[in-house]
């Protein structure tokens, strides 16, 4: 049994959850998110608490590489230790039931209190700018980088700090990592856009070697 998976979501005021067959729908004041779960984990709403369980996952809904696969039906004389899906399953589900869990938690909280990753511009004038919705960054190369503002997510700018924000945690993440992608801090000034309170390792640079007589 998994610790983290059996402990129940509280949904707090102004938050509808809805549940269509393993399709799971938060709605708050920042937002509508949606996520599947795996036919693993059984999800249902009771009073204000989101519950978790595990089940047996139907026929249909098996998960292959990704993708939902119809599965091979077995012998009626095969055992579930012959069985190397079923032992599988049985496996994963633990697994399956924390991660579940923590998805939709993240779900609930992204939809009330929202989601951001802050970064930092160093650099003589390096500067970032707003382009309507859209990020522009000014980082030394010959041209302004533009990073477009995907559905949901919002950019805001403080001096040399850039704001992403969003009710969807995997996404203001995937955005804040393309931004740092753009000009990550170098080695030996430490220039370029990082993380507020990311420690850059730096490297000594060549020093002239004297002797001593």
């Amino acid at each position: 049994m998994s610790r983290v998976g059996k402990k129940p979501i509280l949904i707090p005021e102004n938050v509808e959850v809805k549940i269509e067959g393993q399709e799971v729908t938060v709605k708050g004041l920042k937002g509508e998110l949606t996520k599947e779960i795996r036919p693993e984990i059984k999800v249902e709403v009771k009073e204000n608490l989101i519950i978790l369980s595990p089940q047996i996952p139907s026929p249909a809904l098996v998960y292959k590489g990704g993708a939902k696969v119809e599965k091979k039906e077995t012998s009626s004389i095969e055992t579930p230790k012959q069985n190397k899906f079923a032992t599988g399953q049985t496996k994963k589900t633990k697994a399956f039931w924390g991660l579940s869990r923590a998805l939709i938690f993240n779900m609930v909280k992204g939809v009330t209190e929202g989601y951001e990753k802050k970064l930092e511009i160093k650099g003589v004038g390096f500067r970032a700018s707003l382009e309507g919705k859209n990020l522009v960054l000014h980082v030394g190369f010959t041209h302004p980088v533009k990073i477009e503002a995907p559905e949901g997510i919002k950019f805001s700018i403080e001096k040399n700090i850039i704001t992403v924000s969003g009710a969807d945690i995997e996404k203001v993440s995937q955005i804040a990592a393309k931004i740092r992608k753009v000009k990550p801090p170098e080695p030996y000034k430490g220039k370029g856009i990082r993380y507020v309170g990311e420690i850059v390792r730096k490297k000594v640079g060549k020093k002239a070697i004297t002797t001593t007589g």
